[in-house]
């Protein structure tokens, strides 16, 4: 059974298109065409699904560029980014202005090399007082910046050996929903659990904090709780909807990731999202909340999901990781590792490894088995667990991204070369 995207004609199989997992509908792996349906498994005269018409999304207008200012230069090499459609800009001393596009770097059309007076002139006026003088102090600094109507940004400064620099990542102006990114009903089964840790890893400039996001607004949506987020800095914003959302940021509202994720235990939160588990302080009191009734989202800058755990494990000391493990073993719900991969055509797709916290992944916690995780991963597929070398493979097999893109990626080449094999896809200097 099959259904045609009314845009680029593209054929979803039903196990492509898994209709009763996602009664909102999909996005055309091919064009990202949004297919909606009009229930579960219905079916037209023909044996296919019949699809509706996707309502088209009403374009974001950008606000006029500005022309005088402060801020003016900064605020005009940003719509730059924004129009570009790259997710970074990068100033550096004695080049010109250069954008990450589909995860490569590119120089900014039309632009000129930049001196470090002019980087320093430019710059400096964006940043608040705190962090001017935290960067004139120690030489580099973190914030939000935001252009109404535009995006907002998360800022970093720093000094290199040219002088100033400044790097600026685009953070959407509309959030990106789980529906939008395909998410799949055992991720967002996560979001409805009562209590346990929820972690979401990956390289840094993996995409964490768009599924952070997209997590945090499903929530929003689908339950009627207090939500506090300890962000650094607060970068996606949520408006309330069905629940009560404090965003916290570090060094503006709270002195550290770990005082507030203290402080939030008075705070009568049923959820807590915590931007980075950078310290063992902050991670054990990570886990103590969750194992005293709350759902806490966290992330960490590891690439697969068995690695999470030996990664929170190994920040102990040696005489309290066995009590960790027992922790650990019952507070973890779930982990998603995530890499971005560039897609056919442009654009990048992220490819992801889910654990799901069953008994027997508990047991081999506790017992010091992580190296067995994997394993358990392969054999729990029908429980919604994938592989990276999985999700790579069908990313593939769907045409998304192509096999050398995937093997760049896959950290084991090996093992993705042999399911390669098996399902008879070729890389190009094999043929």
């Amino acid at each position: 059974m099959q259904v045609l995207c009314p845009s680029c004609g593209f054929a979803l199989t039903l196990d492509e298109a898994r209709i009763p997992d996602r009664p909102f509908g999909v996005r055309c792996p091919k064009c990202q065409f949004g297919i909606q349906f009009p229930g579960r498994q219905e079916t037209n005269s023909l044996g296919g699904v019949q699809p509706l018409e996707p309502q088209q999304e009403p374009q974001h207008e950008l606000p006029p560029l500005p022309t005088s200012g402060p801020t003016a230069e900064i605020d005009r090499l940003l719509f730059s980014l924004v129009s570009s459609k790259a997710s970074d800009l990068h100033l550096c001393a004695g080049i010109p202005p250069m954008l990450r596009m589909d995860g490569e770097m590119q120089l900014l059309p039309d632009s000129r090399p930049l001196s470090h007076e002019e980087i320093e002139r430019i710059l400096l006026p964006m940043a608040p007082q705190r962090n001017r003088e935290e960067f004139k102090k120690r030489h580099d600094t973190d914030f939000a910046y935001e252009i109404k109507g535009l995006a907002r940004f998360r800022c970093n400064f720093f000094v290199d050996r040219k002088g100033m620099g400044g790097v600026f990542r685009v953070i959407p102006h509309k959030i990106i929903t789980a529906e939008d990114m395909g998410l799949s009903r055992e991720i967002l089964n996560l979001c409805h659990l009562p209590k346990g840790l929820v972690l979401v890893t990956g390289p840094t400039g993996s995409g964490k904090s768009t599924t952070l996001c997209a997590l945090v607004d499903y929530i929003n949506r689908n339950r009627t709780d207090h939500v506090i987020t300890i962000e650094d800095p607060i970068e996606f914003v949520h408006e309330n909807k069905r629940c009560l959302i404090n965003q916290r940021q570090v060094f503006e509202h709270t002195d550290s990731f770990k005082d507030a994720l203290r402080a939030a235990l008075r705070e009568d939160p049923d959820i807590v999202l915590v931007g980075e588990m950078r310290d063992l302080e902050t991670v054990s009191i990570a886990i103590e909340t969750a194992e005293t009734g709350h759902l806490v989202f966290g992330t960490l800058h590891t690439s697969t999901a068995p690695s999470t755990v030996d990664r929170i494990i190994d920040q102990f000391p040696a005489d309290r990781q066995q009590q960790i493990r027992v922790m650990l073993a019952e507070s973890l719900k779930g982990v998603v590792s995530q890499m971005l991969c560039k897609k056919i055509g442009g654009g990048r797709i992220p490819a992801l490894e889910v654990l799901i916290g069953t008994i027997s992944v508990s047991n081999l916690i506790r017992e010091s088995k992580t190296f067995q995780i994997t394993s358990v991963m392969q054999t729990g597929r029908q429980l919604g667990m994938c592989t990276m070398n999985d999700s790579l493979l069908e990313l593939v097999r769907k045409k998304i991204v192509a096999p050398e893109e995937a093997m760049n990626k896959a950290l084991d080449k090996g093992g993705l070369m042999t399911m390669f094999t098996k399902n008879g896809i070729v890389l190009p200097s094999s043929r």
